[in-house]
């Protein structure tokens, strides 16, 4: 039996979706609360295929709940490990840790203790090392710099990471898998759609970096057929296209019809800006829209080199002019 945390997430309810459809029979997906299944419904009925929904075997559990995890393992052979925290508001550091680091560390314990066939991890390329030159591309063996600054989020996936690399040493098969930024159907204003929302309500400035981006659909696709693969304790990068941040806005401005961004904003413009946020956050105490982490990460120039995967499995990503039409669902 295959076990999916984080089931109701986007990679997650798409994972579902895609493993049924290969005809996979016996999935069970944890969930923390019966509101959050209703995301991964929805996903079902944009496809149209309710009835797949139907088979799935839900359980309530946590990764930070042994006890919870400990029935949730019962009977199963593969895990697909999709649950995360995403932010990054320095409020929520403890919570992204925690979660990220001593979340995974759990589900490793239960893939060891209960002699998982095999684990797939959901990291991400925040994980992976920093190019010394903004030419050079970003690869799999890309070394991890801890003199340089990373966000919360970053250290804590490269925390889970090692959580997995420390399940190898302990006899757990594993593949982890590095997404860019994941852009699907189903989930508005969550995640990657928040872009779409920014552009429908006439955001108006663009960055000189780039983003790294994928669709759900060959996330999911490559995550399954490594699965079923001999390849074991790899890690492998999953982005289909480097844009430059001014393309991607101007793409999606024009998917939605709206005016496309047209003010650079520069090193000086962010470092402003990310700190008016703090001090607004500070007075109304609202949740931050702005961080440090984000100004820095929109600046950057990394490219990163998916021909690993590419190579491994005979595997082509489908390109952003077609997987971002489908994303900007309910924005049009």
């Amino acid at each position: 039996m295959i076990l999916v945390t984080g089931a109701t997430g986007l990679v997650g309810s798409h994972l579902l979706l895609h493993l049924l459809q290969q005809g996979e029979e016996n999935v069970r997906a944890m969930y923390r609360n019966t509101q959050s299944i209703a995301k991964t419904k929805h996903v079902f009925e944009l496809y149209d295929v309710l009835a797949l929904f139907e088979t799935i075997q839900w359980v309530q559990a946590d990764i930070l709940d042994v006890p919870a995890l400990e029935e949730a393992f019962f009977g199963i052979t593969h895990v697909y490990h999709c649950a995360a925290f995403v932010s990054f508001d320095p409020k929520d550091e403890k919570i992204v840790r925690k979660t990220n680091i001593e979340g995974t560390a759990n589900v490793v314990n239960m893939c060891i203790a209960h002699r998982i066939t095999k684990l797939c991890h959901v990291s991400s390329i925040a994980a992976l090392g920093e190019s010394l030159h903004p030419t050079t591309p970003i690869t799999e063996q890309t070394e991890w710099n801890p003199e340089l600054y990373h966000s919360d989020y970053a250290l804590s996936k490269f925390g889970g990471e090692m959580e997995v690399w420390r399940g190898t040493q302990e006899g757990l098969d594993v593949v982890i898998v590095n997404p860019g930024v994941i852009f699907g159907r189903g989930f508005y204003r969550e995640g990657s759609s928040e872009l779409f929302y920014k552009v429908h309500q006439g955001f108006p400035f663009y960055t000189t970096g780039t983003t790294a981006v994928v669709a759900v659909e060959d996330v999911v696709h490559c995550m399954y057929q490594l699965m079923r693969s001999a390849h074991k304790n790899e890690r492998y990068i999953l982005v289909a296209d480097n844009l430059e941040n001014r393309e991607l806005l101007h793409f999606i401005a024009a998917l939605l019809h709206k005016k496309p961004a047209s003010f650079k904003i520069g090193r000086t413009g962010l470092s402003i800006a990310w700190r008016l946020d703090a001090l607004v956050s500070i007075v109304t105490r609202k949740k931050r829209s702005f961080t440090r982490a984000i100004a820095k990460a929109s600046l950057s120039c990394s490219i990163y080199d998916a021909s690993k995967i590419k190579q491994t499995l005979s595997f082509t990503f489908s390109p952003y002019q077609e997987f971002l039409p489908n994303s900007s669902t309910g924005f049009n």
